[in-house]
């Protein structure tokens, strides 16, 4: 999002060298860690694992692109796709994109740069191309509305099993989970209702059997126990510092997380899941050491362990070795 961009790159990359990373898979294969190599993808913004592609992720630009979906392989980083939606209006603030049950990508034109200026934003839909190759396809808009009032969104995931979509809004004190009607409907407003407190949200995604929810910020993820539509035990999860934390998703298979980050030939990270994660029924949480909140969660949703604050404190630390440097050359 431009309104919150970070300016510290390098800065960011040198800590992501100082903090201990989590254990990544880079096996060669399909759903490896990758660098998304087009030249037009600068701002990735969300992501979202093929299920009728293996190794496929689908993901767009932030603002100012167009109505543009795009097929990453995760082998390769190369674009294999652009999907072109038509029959909608002119994207504004695209934020986030979630695959549904019903085989439908979604696509949430969900950001407000002026927090709530709004009243309305859009969730696109379209079915997940049977093919891999440039094609134009036509697309449901959804008008939504909040029923407490417009604000500003980063996060949108649609539930695994149900179906049913869900929002989480981005602010600094921290949002709200929102939860959308049992079935979307064009051509009328779709409220969508607060369900749960969450922290500072930049995007989010269900394990494949629908039973965890992980929410990520610039600096950390969160994971929470999701069920009958409702937020349960919240944990940490391991998630690498990129230097605009943008993005996270499931891999089909529920055996890792992949987080993703803004800018030119940017970097989705595999972070694998213990246990194997949500693929089927059951599975562990993706916490480190299968952790809950006593494993350095505060238990109300706010990270603690490896999270905004410590960023910020190592992001100053780096920022004041530079400035030291810089006036010692000049002395």
């Amino acid at each position: 999002m431009r309104s919150h961009r970070l300016t510290a790159f390098g800065a960011a990359a040198l800590l992501s060298l100082a903090v201990a990373a989590p254990a990544v898979a880079d096996d060669g294969g399909a759903d490896r860690s990758f660098t998304i190599e087009d030249p037009r993808i600068t701002e990735s913004s969300g992501l979202a694992a093929s299920r009728a592609h293996p190794g496929i992720y689908w993901t767009h630009n932030d603002s100012e692109d167009g109505p543009y979906v795009y097929a990453v392989d995760s082998r390769t980083g190369k674009t294999v796709a652009t999907i072109t939606m038509k029959g909608v209006g002119a994207p504004r603030d695209v934020e986030a994109i979630s695959l549904g049950p019903d085989g439908n990508l979604y696509v949430g034109d969900i950001g407000d740069n002026l927090d709530g200026s709004w009243d309305h934003v859009w969730i696109y839909r379209f079915p997940e191309p049977k093919e891999l190759r440039n094609a134009t396809v036509r697309a449901t808009q959804f008008d939504v509305k909040y029923a407490d009032g417009a604000r500003n969104a980063e996060a949108l995931m649609v539930h695994p099993k149900t179906g049913r979509v869900y929002i989480a809004s981005k602010k600094e004190g921290g949002g709200g989970l929102y939860e959308g009607p049992a079935k979307l409907t064009a051509g009328s407003d779709n409220v969508f209702r607060r369900v749960g407190e969450v922290p500072w949200v930049t995007d989010g995604a269900f394990s494949p059997d629908g039973t965890q929810l992980v929410l990520r910020s610039y600096f950390s993820a969160r994971g929470y126990a999701f069920k009958n539509g409702r937020l349960g035990k919240d944990y940490p999860v391991q998630a690498p510092l990129l230097g605009q934390a943008e993005s996270v998703t499931y891999t089909a298979d529920g055996s890792a997380l992949m987080f993703g980050s803004e800018g030119e030939q940017s970097d989705v990270v595999r972070v694998d899941v213990e246990g194997g994660g949500g693929g089927g029924s059951g599975g562990k949480s993706p916490a480190k050491n299968g952790g809950s909140s006593a494993d350095g969660g505060s238990g109300d949703g706010v990270p603690v362990k490896g999270t905004t604050l410590t960023g910020i404190a190592v992001l100053a630390g780096i920022g004041l070795l530079l400035f030291l440097g810089r006036r010692r050359r000049q002395g």
